[in-house]
């Protein structure tokens, strides 16, 4: 990436006021449908995690979203319940040994994501946007990059350019990738880049591709 942005006066949000709503209007009607289009998929899948009995089927984790707040993230649980027993959060490689066997089916289809149609629902979340992240993370990386906080004009997404193309943010140099991926995407975001980025994510999952 050269993408190269050191305040915040340089950049501009790619979409206009009516863009933003439509875009707002988008999740929420395509987040309901996908609720009640999947409802036997969530069905089955809580039954399978409820079996194992071994935690809670859903996991909670706070990310931080839109205007700087935090949220809930909701996703099925793939990982063991004691992965960051010490509580220092932990990067998706350090728990990856502990990922339960159906765990990894869920993660390999992506299927762990899919209670982030409720985030969406809800306003929390878009169906396009930078992935959220911990404080914790953000800390770090604002450190080596401030410009971070200009993601907060911004929805966090279930999918971005950098997910597809940047893959699993498993170390600090993909987490600085990560963002000026992100940055550019502000810069340059509109309802036809949105559409074609989840296009583009639908035909990779379709594909069994790894993203």
């Amino acid at each position: 990436m050269t993408l190269e942005i050191s305040t915040e006066t340089e950049i501009r949000d790619g979409m206009n006021a009516v863009e933003r709503v439509a875009k707002r209007l988008f999740d929420v009607v395509a987040a309901a449908f996908g609720l009640l289009a999947l409802s036997p998929v969530f069905l089955y899948v809580y039954l399978r995690l409820r079996r194992q009995a071994d935690g809670p089927v859903i996991f909670r984790q706070e990310r931080i979203g839109l205007g700087g707040r935090p949220f809930e993230i909701l996703k099925f649980r793939t990982l063991a319940v004691d992965c960051e027993k010490d509580g220092v959060p932990q990067l998706t490689e350090k728990c990856d040994q502990q990922v339960t066997p159906f765990g990894q089916f869920l993660r390999e289809h992506h299927l762990d994501e899919l209670p982030q149609l409720w985030n969406v629902l809800v306003g929390d979340m878009s169906f396009v946007g930078p992935r959220p992240e911990r404080q914790y993370f953000i800390d770090r990386i604002m450190q080596q990059n401030p410009d971070y906080e200009l993601l907060y004009r911004m929805r966090p997404g279930i999918t971005s350019m950098a997910t597809l193309y940047n893959g699993y943010t498993d170390t600090m140099e993909k987490m600085l990738i990560r963002l000026q991926m992100d940055l550019e995407y502000l810069q340059k975001r509109s309802l036809w880049l949105d559409l074609k980025i989840i296009l583009t994510t639908v035909s990779l999952l379709g594909y069994g591709k790894k993203i």
